[in-house]
């Protein structure tokens, strides 16, 4: 079946996941004329509940700690086989007395989804925990509460890289996260083709991530890992904070990425970059992560929709997502794009006139379809959306063209949905065919693209936030047209070696040189060319 396993590790990672999961249970039909366009299989495990019904959950594992569920319980309706005021059984046959902390109540929407009725429209207000948006139910067993910090503590923060590491190694020590939580979801597997990891990198959960990736690694070698690691990108969102908070997350994240930088296959490093956001095309709360992981999984989701696809000419596992972006041989830090159109009306589609038909080619054009752009542009696809930190620079690279300030582009993995493949697109796509992990020179990237006519579903769990071409707020239940991508280029490079020049004289001496040489290693991974052997201001 080739599953794919997911990981979600934080408040934050797990507001993204919410969206996924919300959007993967739309995907199913209930109709026996009915055939998803998803493979659900791969990401969805059949299973047996407490009734005696069939059930059918998400192949997760949540991490999150002390309050960071909500109003979630590890129990649900499919899952409850204790009656209200029962107790679980145990060694101890005498008196017990329990105490219960104060619940967390149901937001409208969940109460609404329970009860089988409407739910009211979700609003920032609304929306205090990512549970208060979730749609799906869990297994028990992928729920997994941290308790020793609690979410937002003043006192025991969980910000720092060392914090996380020490937190997983505790735990593993006394319960072997691996076996206790991750394998038995590996073993329900016919033929994994990978795992996911929701991550932040930076702060505490990046150290925890890295040791969790380093035990991966050990144990299932081969595994493709694709690492999606979210960045609270403070000075984006316009908040005041102060200079040592910054520099700790900075450090945070260079000690995140050059750990997970040996282990995963793929790591992305993204955050919603605001202050290029087009206001006449989206409407963002800066401060709602309901509405910054919406928009972030959009491209998340839709750049993996080949590894379950059921179309066999548009499907991929994650590993041959991987060959294709590490073609270099160590490069696997990617970039995530992603361009959106509104798809016509229907009675547009149905007018058929030439107005609606020049309009469905020019919001094409300006998505970027996958195939074609592949094939007419041999130096790689550019979106609208660039969703990598703006805490690492912009690298300009020039060649003497007029407006040639963009990098140099090694792999690409394009994915369109929504937009009608057209002749051109089709033989794009078949002249990739026999040379799918191949470049006709050496200044021409590797490129794989894919389609489905699967638009991307705005749900009532979704925020309102993409704009029509009139500036109207589409509405909840329609759909949207996505291009997105994944690419390595050489922007990677400079970014890493101003990260480097930050964060190496903020640290102690003991981390300093070898983080500077792992830093180092890693952006010589993506020059353009031979090294000249002279690196500006990388001396300490």
């Amino acid at each position: 079946m080739h599953e794919i396993i997911t990981l979600q590790l934080g408040q934050q990672s797990n507001y993204l996941a919410t969206h996924f999961w919300n959007a993967q249970e739309s995907y199913f039909t209930y109709s026996e004329d009915q055939e998803s366009a998803v493979n659900h299989d791969i990401h969805w495990r059949p299973g047996i509940g407490a009734d005696g019904t069939e059930t059918y959950m998400p192949r997760t594992v949540i991490y999150d700690l002390k309050g960071g569920f909500g109003s979630m319980a590890k129990t649900n309706a499919l899952y409850n086989d204790l009656e209200e005021g029962q107790t679980p059984q145990a060694l101890w046959n005498g008196p017990t007395v329990i105490q219960k902390q104060p619940t967390i109540p149901q937001s409208a929407y969940q109460q609404s989804l329970d009860a089988g009725l409407e739910p009211p429209p979700l609003t920032t207000d609304s929306v205090r925990y990512w549970s208060d948006f979730n749609r799906v139910f869990y297994h028990p067993r992928s729920v997994v509460q941290l308790n020793e910090y609690e979410l937002n503590s003043s006192i025991m923060p969980f910000e720092r890289y060392a914090t996380g590491e020490d937190l997983f190694s505790s735990l593993d020590k006394e319960h072997d996260l691996l076996d206790r939580d991750l394998r038995p979801f590996i073993e329900e597997a016919d033929q994994m083709q990978g795992i996911s990891v929701l991550t932040g990198l930076d702060d505490a959960w990046g150290g925890f991530a890295a040791r969790y990736l380093e035990r991966v690694r050990d144990e299932y070698g081969k595994t493709a890992v694709f690492v999606w690691g979210s960045e609270d990108d403070v000075l984006q969102r316009g908040l005041a904070v102060p200079r040592e908070k910054r520099l700790l997350r900075l450090a945070n994240k260079a000690k995140t990425l050059t750990e997970v930088y040996k282990y995963a296959s793929v790591v992305v490093p993204f955050t919603v970059p605001f202050a290029k956001l087009d206001p006449a095309r989206l409407k963002m709360d800066a401060g709602s992560q309901w509405h910054c992981t919406a928009l972030l999984v959009a491209a998340m989701e839709s750049v993996t929709l080949p590894s379950r696809l059921r179309d066999r000419r548009n499907r991929d596992t994650m590993g041959t997502l991987a060959d294709t972006l590490n073609a270099m041989g160590k490069q696997n830090v990617a970039s995530l794009e992603m361009s959106f159109d509104v798809p016509p009306s229907e009675e547009e589609e149905e007018d058929g006139s030439k107005d609606s038909r020049q309009r469905q080619l020019m919001s094409q054009k300006q998505s970027g379809h996958a195939a074609v752009l592949a094939k007419e542009n041999p130096e790689g696809v550019f979106l609208d959306i660039n969703f990598t930190p703006s805490d690492q620079l912009d690298y300009v690279r020039r060649r003497g063209g007029e407006g040639d300030d963009r990098p140099r582009v090694f792999s690409q993995v394009l994915s369109s949905r929504g937009y009608e493949e057209d002749e051109q697109a089709k033989e794009a796509k078949e002249d990739e065919e026999d040379e799918r992990f191949k470049r006709k020179s050496s200044y021409e990237p590797v490129t794989r693209s894919y389609h489905t006519d699967l638009r991307f579903p705005l749900l009532d769990s979704f925020p309102q936030i993409f704009k029509d071409d009139n500036g109207e707020l589409l509405k909840r239940g329609g759909s949207l047209n996505v291009t997105s991508s994944l690419s390595m280029d050489a922007s990677v490079c400079k970014r890493l070696k101003s990260l480097r020049t930050t964060v190496v004289r903020s640290i102690g001496m003991e981390d300093r040189e070898q983080l500077g040489n792992e830093l180092m290693e890693m952006a010589d991974e993506y020059h353009e060319g031979w090294s000249s052997g002279s690196d500006d201001g990388d001396d300490d």
